[in-house]
């Protein structure tokens, strides 16, 4: 189903969901996939909490680097109009 279409029926959709969900596109593209809520879903939201842990910092990539360049350029001279008599 396009995205324009699925905005227009919304609540018509959402209504009338069956298990295998819709899939959204948008210029023939998926884009998103809409499915229901099942309670068997539903239970496993928070399931792993206290179960897991995170080792070692979860933002970095592990690489180290540096964002000052390693080869000096000259910087680009401003360009003058040049002044037509």
């Amino acid at each position: 189903m396009n995205a324009t279409d699925f905005k227009q029926r919304c609540l018509s959709v959402l209504d009338n969901l069956d298990s295998e969900g819709v899939v959204i596109t948008k210029r023939g593209k998926a884009i998103a996939r809409v499915i229901p809520i099942t309670a068997d879903s539903a239970r496993l939201i928070g399931i792993m909490k206290g179960r897991l842990t995170v080792k070692g910092d979860i933002l970095s990539t592990g690489q180290k680097w540096d964002a000052e360049p390693r080869h000096s350029h000259p910087r680009p001279r401003a360009r003058r109009k040049s002044v037509r008599p």
